[in-house]
């Protein structure tokens, strides 16, 4: 399976600032030598150099996840500012079927619906999963006069919507999947894709704490052994105990986390607004460090980035 990173931004959409842009800029300069810049080759070595907080952006939207299966397979974890752009930028499954499976009903996992180009293709297909019973009336009620000019209506009829439960696995397509309820106001839930025996577990908006690290089947399905885990890791430490109850985890929490678990690697996921493209990568480089710490090097600890893919 592939995927595709589309929205890793956590609470709400947050487009790089001018203050920002300039002080990457004033970086890049203050970086520069005579050396680099004598010909297209240097200049080109030199561009090739930077670091990727420096040179790109880690990006500002929030949460949208695509999985492409191996038979092609179309699934969208969550529906944040991400999904806009997905549908101006990727391309669309061969056969028009998207499947739509949502973690919860918080509007930076939601907003980006009513600004998906193929949901108003009647043409197109899409399935709707969720462990909401009432994920229709949520998603027609954002739409409403006067929160927004067009109804639920006008998108494509072929819409369906589906209730899961965890500890009850389904498929679709070639995609096995599990979910699990994890702790953020109002309940979020996990989920494992797993294809060919490789796991992948999307797991965003959790407050881990000492029930997570208990075994229980349903906990398993979804986490053990998985080949890698996108997760929740919006604060540092003196943040989440500042924020007790805000529904985030700890970067730190996140690697103890899929270290119990057994999990191979991790993209830090649902980072904080405030944080520039510096600071994030100040997170995942002490990340690392801790991983170093506790004496689990074999992780491998990466910075959840848009554009970027995954393939298992």
């Amino acid at each position: 399976m592939k995927i595709s990173f589309w929205g890793v931004r956590g609470s709400i959409p947050t487009p790089l600032t001018p203050l920002q842009i300039q002080a990457k800029i004033t970086a890049v300069v203050q970086r520069i030598t005579q050396k680099d810049i004598e010909s297209q080759n240097s200049r080109e070595r030199f561009i090739t150099s930077l670091p990727s907080w420096l040179y790109g952006t880690t990006g500002g939207n929030t949460p949208c996840v695509e999985i492409k299966s191996d038979d092609g397979t179309e699934i969208v974890l969550d529906a944040g500012s991400g999904l806009r752009v997905m549908g101006k930028q990727g391309s669309k499954p061969a056969n028009n079927h998207y499947n739509l499976l949502l973690s919860h009903f918080h509007w930076d996992h939601l907003q980006g619906l009513p600004f998906f180009d193929a949901a108003y293709n009647q043409e197109i297909k899409i399935d709707i999963y969720s462990a909401f019973p009432a994920a229709k009336r949520l998603l027609q009620d954002q739409m409403k006069k006067p929160y927004f000019p067009v109804s639920f209506d006008t998108f494509t009829k072929k819409i369906n919507f589906h209730t899961i439960f965890p500890g009850e696995p389904f498929n679709i397509g070639n995609l096995k999947i599990n979910c699990c309820k994890m702790s953020h106001p109002g309940n979020s839930y996990s989920y494992a894709l797993t294809e060919n025996g490789k796991k992948f577990v999307y797991a965003t908006d959790v407050e881990l704490s000492q029930k997570d690290f208990d075994r229980t089947p349903v906990r398993a399905a979804v986490f053990e052994n998985a080949e890698c885990v996108v997760l929740d890791s919006q604060y540092t430490v003196a943040e989440a105990y500042q924020k007790e109850n805000w529904g985030h985890s700890a970067f730190c929490y996140a690697i103890d986390f899929a270290v119990h678990w057994n999990i191979k690697s991790i993209y830090l996921f649902h980072h904080e607004p405030m944080y520039d493209d510096k600071k994030l990568n100040s997170i995942l480089l002490a990340a690392r460090w801790y991983a170093e710490y506790i004496e689990h090097t074999e992780i491998k600890i990466y910075l959840a980035t848009e554009t970027s893919e995954i393939q298992l």
